[in-house]
């Protein structure tokens, strides 16, 4: 019964961090930080971007995907049939190391959010001064959806459950046969206490602080005041003329710039 359920989790766990979405927003911050490297060493909400990507690589470094896949393997797909017959399980060395992996595993998406928070509320705050606004809004929106694809598919919660399973696991087969193989340190019964705060109102608290950081600051209305009408069906004719011209005379370089001065 613990391996079955440790097998359904570890392929649980295996699902939700090897997702299109994690993968997605580190590419994309990737290559936004290559993008802006020359131009923003000293601004503080790339510096703050910089330690999100540090996070995320430490992240897949870990190949904790790879760990668990391993894991699943040694585990029989088949409960005995028999009370007393003979059951393979996976040997401590490796479920200690697995155990040990996702408690790193855990801190180090506990940090990732915790960046995510700090480098969002950086951006909205330099948004709101005027200062790079096309990155920073770029920056705002990564790190809202980065926060939200890991709160979303509860990658943390489904890792904390994960080792309880392991942990249930681990006590058995170290009844049947001591063999430690990580020495000096114990494992934690809960994994709470391990990482010193509570996930769920951890996760809330640094919701509302975004909303509200959000909510206040109402950048969008500071930065992009509305038109006014007569502009605005100015602007729209002179786009239509431009872009009709454009089509006509196809022998237009494509260097030359034929938009309209922003009013």
């Amino acid at each position: 019964r613990c391996l079955s359920v440790l097998r359904r989790r570890c392929n649980i766990a295996g699902k939700r961090l090897s997702g299109p979405g994690l993968a997605a927003e580190g590419r994309v911050l990737h290559s936004v930080l290559y993008v802006y490297h020359s131009r923003l060493l000293r601004h503080r909400p790339y510096l703050a971007l910089q330690q999100v990507e540090q996070c995320l690589k430490r992240l897949w470094k870990m190949n904790l995907v790879g760990c668990l896949e391993t894991l699943v393997e040694l585990i029989p797909k088949k409960n005995a049939s028999k009370a007393h017959a003979e059951c393979l399980v996976p040997s401590q060395p490796m479920l200690e190391t697995v155990a040990l992996k996702v408690l790193g595993g855990c801190k180090l998406i506990l940090r990732l959010l915790d960046c995510c928070c700090k480098a969002f509320l950086l951006s909205v705050k330099h948004l709101c001064s005027k200062e790079f606004i096309l990155l920073n809004t770029l920056a705002s929106g990564l790190l809202s959806r980065l926060w939200y694809v890991i709160q979303y598919r509860c990658v943390l919660q489904t890792l904390t459950s994960l080792y309880d399973a392991l942990s249930t696991t681990l006590h058995l087969v170290s009844e049947t046969q001591q063999t430690p193989y990580i020495k000096g340190f114990t494992f934690p019964s809960d994994i709470s206490d391990f990482l010193g705060v509570n996930i769920s109102s951890e996760a809330k608290e640094q919701k509302a602080l975004m909303v509200k950081t959000k909510k206040s600051a109402s950048w969008m209305k500071k930065l992009f005041q509305p038109m006014p009408e007569a502009v605005s069906k100015v602007g729209k004719k002179r786009k239509s003329e431009t872009c009709t011209s454009a089509m006509k005379n196809r022998s237009i370089p494509c260097a030359m710039d034929i938009g309209e001065t922003v009013v």
